[in-house]
C-alpha cells in the first residue's frame, strides 16, 4: 500500500471541501489525512490531501479530483519537491512534581508549552513523524489526556515548481 500527498488548487467556495470529501466517500476511498487553508489570493484555498491505495487506485482518484469544475490545479508532491511537517497537541496530566521534567522532554523535542492548567500541560510540537512519535514514546508512563491526530503541514520546496494559477 502506498500514500500518496495531493495539493490541490481549489476554487475558495462553498461547498468545495463537500464534493471533494464526496468523490472519495462515493467510490470507497480513504482519506488519511486532510488540511485547507486560503491562500494568499482569497479566491483560492489549498488542500493537502493524503491517500493511500495501490497505485491504479492512486491514480485514479487523482483523475477523478481533476475532473472537478472547483479543482484549478493539482500537483503530486513527492519528497525532493516539498517539505513535509507534522503537528501534535498534546495534552498531559502532570502533578507537580512532573511538571518540570515534561517541560524539558519537550524542549528537547523543541516543543512549546501552550498553556499550563493546575494538573495538566498542553504542549505543541511539529516535525517528522518519526520525530514526534519519539517524543509520544517518552511520555509512556504519563497521562495524555488529550491527542488529537497528526495533521500534516506540506508545501512546495521553495526551489521546486509553482502552481501556475497563483502567478
Amino acid at each position: 500500500m502506498k500514500k500518496r500527498v495531493l495539493s490541490l488548487l481549489v476554487d475558495n467556495t462553498s461547498g468545495v471541501l463537500s464534493r471533494v470529501a464526496g468523490l472519495f466517500s462515493r467510490r470507497g476511498y480513504n482519506i488519511d489525512s486532510l488540511t485547507v487553508g486560503e491562500t494568499t489570493d482569497p479566491r483560492y484555498s489549498r488542500m493537502t490531501i493524503v491517500a493511500s491505495g495501490d497505485e491504479q487506485t492512486l491514480d485514479q482518484i487523482t483523475k477523478q479530483l481533476a475532473k472537478l469544475i472547483d479543482v484549478v490545479d493539482i500537483k503530486i508532491l513527492d519528497d525532493e519537491a516539498s517539505v513535509c511537517r507534522e503537528l501534535i497537541l498534546v495534552k498531559i496530566r502532570v502533578d507537580v512534581h512532573e511538571r518540570q521534567d515534561i517541560i524539558t522532554m519537550a524542549n528537547v523535542f523543541r516543543g512549546r508549552v501552550v498553556d499550563v492548567g493546575a494538573d495538566s500541560l498542553i504542549i505543541e510540537l511539529t516535525g517528522q513523524q518519526s520525530k514526534l512519535d519519539a517524543f509520544l514514546r517518552l511520555l509512556e508512563g504519563h497521562e495524555i489526556l488529550e491527542l488529537p491526530s497528526y495533521r500534516p503541514m506540506i508545501t512546495l520546496h521553495p526551489d521546486s515548481f509553482a502552481f501556475s494559477a497563483c502567478a
